[in-house]
């Protein structure tokens, strides 16, 4: 359960990703190459660690670009509040996640 959570987190930070490196583009923050690249770079890692997150080291990866949605707000204010709203998503799915795989297991119920 963990795994599909987080990996819908990660989607969605993809989605918001795009829209933020166009915004900045836009508005001209930073050139376009860097502003463009950056954004599809930030995308396409957002996308691997959702594929990969049955790995531990995938998940702290997750953690990581946690860190790296926040410091988004370096260029752009804003993103201050949209990261810090996905990574409060991030931290109850990681939680709720961690719960239902626990009462899974107690279960007797293993993942498809």
């Amino acid at each position: 359960m963990t795994e599909s959570l987080l990996s819908i987190v990660l989607g969605l930070e993809a989605a918001l990703v795009f829209f933020v490196a166009l915004t900045i583009f836009g508005l001209d923050i930073l050139p376009p190459l860097v502003a463009l690249g950056g954004g599809v770079l930030l995308i396409a890692l957002l996308l691997i660690t959702a594929a990969y997150l049955r790995f531990p080291w995938a998940e702290w990866l997750g953690w990581a670009l946690q860190v790296g949605l926040i410091a988004l707000g370096l260029l752009l204010p804003a993103l201050y509040v949209s990261g810090a709203i996905f990574v409060a998503i991030w931290i109850y799915c990681f939680v709720t996640g961690r719960k239902l795989d626990r009462r899974n297991a107690a279960m007797g119920i293993t993942p498809a």
